[in-house]
């Protein structure tokens, strides 16, 4: 990632993640030091319990002391380094923090954040977290606090030295080591053009443009034969309660795991690349402020989650930030009901199985999702061509979802 010419712009924060090599030396320091977090971080849970059943206060200032006592009376805490058992209290904190304002707000069960849960050892996914203090970069190698050396697979340059690094451990057992760097906007040549973004389960993305439309890849589709063959090994030899896994259930579930991250990784490529052309090709984007939760609870669930709405939207929003272009996210409601023509709205929702909107007001006939696409335009305060009698319905509905830090 390049700085702007000539302006140097803070674009905020990103992560830069890379592949670490990790020796056996050095896997062991890492699982000893994520056991004395994961208790760190039972024990904060414990006492959040019962603070919160007597009503009394679990700030951070009182964790903080919960940890300094710990480490004082447990020599196997010391043992460990500071740093990361500290970033632990922190995180807790603030996820508790955040499902009590939840509460509060009286924000409906199945949205609100829950409150944290005990880490168990079999099934906690090992994460550390050390800010500057705790790490340092020697001749490419990663150095953290307690004399962990580790390898890091230098895939590009980091732009700017990190402020911190989050070393973790997937499901396949490899190891790697996220960074936060502060970002500066890559500007790109203005092009004078505005493109209109509708989210869909029949195409993923359609768009104003024709050349710009993104189609469902099936990435799951496609793998589902083998992720169910996979699936029924677990099922044939799932151990039963208080007994070992077999070396034949820990190999199948390896392999449903790999078969999952491939295809995460292959949306993840397919909604970046699309991204690219699309911010590349125009200045501004009315993107269809989409929540596709909802979608989970429908008949088109599978094929919705396989569309991957949700990351092909956060990586547009992030690649439009990245290089600096005006991103308007438009609000859903009743997109598919106005004509981009004349602005009419129709007295009922149209069927998802009715794919041609045709308007009573002005009759004018399109396809029902470029229809929409247009709308997005019109809600957004621009007046695209074809649609240049359309109303607009108010100001662009910012969202109100925090950003956090993208993945580049």
């Amino acid at each position: 990632m390049a700085t702007l010419r000539g302006t140097g712009v803070d674009a905020g924060l990103a992560r830069y993640t890379y592949r670490l090599r990790v020796s056996s030396t050095a896997r062991a320091a890492l699982l000893a030091e994520w056991a004395r977090c994961r208790w760190i971080w039972n024990e904060c849970c414990a006492r959040s319990k019962k603070a919160y059943a007597i009503g009394e206060a679990c700030g951070p200032a009182g964790l903080d002391k919960m940890l300094t006592e710990a480490r004082g009376l447990n020599a196997w805490l010391r043992e460990g380094s500071s740093v990361p058992q500290q970033q632990t209290v922190r995180d807790f904190a603030k996820a508790r923090a955040k499902a009590l304002k939840d509460i509060k707000a009286l924000v409906p069960q199945r949205q609100r954040a829950g409150m944290p849960k005990h880490k168990k050892k079999r099934t906690a996914a090992p994460s550390l977290n050390y800010t500057q203090r705790g790490f340092r970069l020697n001749d490419g190698r990663l150095c953290l606090a307690g004399g962990i050396s580790l390898t890091v697979v230098w895939s590009r340059k980091l732009p700017k030295p990190p402020s911190s690094v989050r070393v973790y451990r997937d499901s396949l057992g490899h190891w790697y080591a996220s960074f936060v760097v502060a970002t500066t906007v890559e500007a790109l040549p203005t092009t004078g053009r505005v493109i209109g973004i509708d989210w869909g389960v029949r195409e993923t993305a359609t768009t104003t443009s024709d050349a710009h439309d993104l189609p469902h890849a099936q990435h799951g589709r496609n793998a589902a034969q083998r992720l169910a063959g996979y699936q029924r090994m677990m099922a044939r030899r799932k151990p039963k309660p208080g007994r070992p896994a077999s070396k034949g259930y820990r190999e199948a579930g390896r392999q449903t795991a790999k078969i999952h991250k491939k295809i995460a990784r292959q949306r993840q490529d397919t909604g970046r690349k699309w991204a690219k052309r699309v911010v590349t090709d125009h200045d501004v984007l009315a993107v269809e402020d989409f929540r596709p939760k909802f979608l989970a609870k429908t008949t088109m669930a599978r094929k919705a989650a396989d569309a991957a709405i949700g990351a092909t939207k956060t990586a547009l929003i992030e690649m439009g930030r990245k290089h600096g272009r005006d991103i308007r996210l438009v609000h859903p409601a009743h997109t598919t009901m106005d004509c981009a023509r004349c602005g009419a709205r129709t007295k009922h929702a149209l069927p998802l199985s009715e794919r041609t909107y045709t308007c009573t007001a002005c009759g004018a006939v399109s396809p029902r999702d470029k229809n929409s696409a247009l709308v997005m335009l019109t809600r957004a305060g621009l007046n695209p061509a074809g649609a240049d009698r359309a109303r607009a319905a108010g100001p662009p509905v910012r969202s109100q979802r925090e950003p956090g830090i993208p993945s580049l």
